[in-house]
């Protein structure tokens, strides 16, 4: 492992995807039991994207109390029936939120006759349960959630919000294999902004693959700013950055 720090970001690489995600559930799992600990319950916000798929199946493996965890979800497409498998809220049901009995479980509805207001509702449950935990990954146009570079905003007034995808965004999820065709890929969704996710105590981002290179090698080598909205995490001390050496390819190491 390669350890080193930008700004306050903490930066850990590893060799091998699997030996990241298991290194980044065992800090997840005891950075939510320690909230427990203190104050009976963890308020945590999961990401759903292939690139997780390792942490997550490895925090189950984790001694936690799932009972005392309230959980969210960063993100969802607007438009997608509930049931469609496309849905992030399918991806988390199935690679998680099924396996584990959690406090509480609260989805972002994708067809939500009104947008708005679910973005009000989403808001005030942020607001009733201060988060805790995210757990994360960044895009490959360096986003975190769907903060795409042309709407993303560290001073956002906003904690929820409707948003239209950059085509680079939509790309990736048909280079994830979650969609067959850009055609296919929803337009717009509904995203938790970048002062929501930083308001969390703690927050673990998990990069794998060389898709990702890009945007690590931006991220830790550019300027701190919206054009590359996971720089946000560099400002935040409690942010610790986990890859593995296919997206930590192009840093000088």
């Amino acid at each position: 492992m390669i350890t080193w720090t930008k700004d306050q970001l903490r930066v850990k690489i590893y060799e091998t995807n699997t030996e990241m995600g298991q290194a980044a559930a065992k800090d997840i799992a005891a950075a939510i039991n320690r909230c427990i600990r203190e104050k009976g319950e963890a308020n945590v916000i999961f990401a759903a994207a292939p690139s997780q798929n390792t942490t997550l199946s490895a925090l189950l493996a984790e001694p936690v109390d799932w009972g005392c965890v309230n959980a969210f979800h960063m993100d969802e497409y607007i438009g997608l029936p509930p049931d469609s498998k496309n849905t992030f809220r399918h991806y988390l049901k199935t690679h998680f939120f099924e396996n584990v009995s959690f406090r509480s479980v609260h989805y972002i509805s994708s067809d939500a006759e009104d947008i708005g207001a679910e973005c009000a509702r989403y808001a005030s449950l942020l607001e009733r349960y201060p988060t805790d935990v995210v757990c994360l990954g960044i895009g490959e146009n360096g986003h975190i959630a769907f903060n795409d570079p042309p709407v993303a905003d560290f001073g956002d007034p906003l904690r929820v919000k409707a948003v239209e995808l950059e085509i680079r965004c939509r790309i990736q999820q048909v280079h994830d294999g979650c969609f067959p065709s850009l055609e296919y890929v929803p337009t717009h969704a509904i995203t938790l902004t970048v002062p929501a996710l930083t308001a969390a105590t703690a927050m673990f981002c998990v990069v794998p693959g060389t898709t990702k290179s890009n945007a690590i090698y931006e991220l830790l080598t550019g300027p701190i700013g919206e054009h590359c909205p996971a720089t946000a995490l560099r400002y935040h001390s409690g942010a610790i950055l986990y890859c593995d050496k296919e997206s930590a390819g192009k840093l000088e190491l």
